[in-house]
């Protein structure tokens, strides 16, 4: 039988409501804590998001010992634009909070790394995403694109086509910027069968006598 002093509690709305009105009203640096799609939504300051998830993580009302991810979401049309999620899970108790704060591209948002040693992937992966600067992140450099990249991928406003490629260049030995080129050398397209670089098929006769057409033009 397990010990009740050290089960796992599992909270339903009452439960969330009640770790919500707590946070609200207990927690500085919370400007609104609410059930949201049935999960709890914590929006902060800024300013005061390093004394906030340090009391979330060690505090034993909340014990949110895992930073199980961060990332970035962009609203372009806002002054401060991107909204920087954190979403924190209880093992002890079974419960799981989201926090969110504001800035802008310019203005840096904590770093959470010595709380969460893991922060530092998740903190570098939003960067390279959205732009968004970290303070105390001695790491901060792109993790998925490619070195001299420019822009941010996940930006609602970043170009979705472009016309030059970036790669390193052993010769030069330094990053080069070109334009895009797809070599198809050894490709025959064919535009009339839908299996395409098939021999002809039982009920495909008619697309064969159209390629034998367009051989003879060409």
């Amino acid at each position: 039988m397990a010990d009740q002093s050290t089960a796992p509690v599992t909270r339903g709305n009452s439960g969330l409501s009640s770790l919500a009105f707590t946070l609200s009203t207990s927690l500085p640096g919370i400007s609104s804590a609410a059930i949201e799609g049935g999960e709890l939504v914590v929006r902060a300051d800024r300013d005061r998001l390093t004394p906030l998830m340090m009391l979330l993580r060690d505090d034993r009302r909340f014990r949110f010992e895992q930073l199980m991810d961060l990332c970035g979401v962009d609203f372009p049309q806002r002054a401060e634009r991107f909204d920087v999620v954190y979403n924190l899970l209880s093992v002890s108790l079974n419960q799981r909070v989201r926090v969110i704060v504001t800035t802008d591209e310019l203005t840096p948002v904590a770093s959470v790394h010595q709380i969460w040693p893991c922060a530092t992937w998740w903190e570098r992966e939003c960067y390279d995403m959205y732009g968004v600067l970290f303070s105390g992140q001695p790491d901060l450099r792109r993790i998925l694109s490619d070195y001299g990249f420019e822009g941010h991928p996940l930006r609602k406003d970043f170009p979705l086509t472009g016309y030059t490629e970036v790669r390193y260049d052993p010769e030069r030995r330094q990053i080069v910027r070109e334009p895009v080129t797809l070599t198809q050398d050894f490709r025959d397209f064919d535009f009339v069968s839908p299996w395409e670089g098939v021999l002809t098929l039982p009920g495909d006769e008619r697309a064969h006598e159209l390629r034998q057409i367009m051989k003879k033009i060409q």
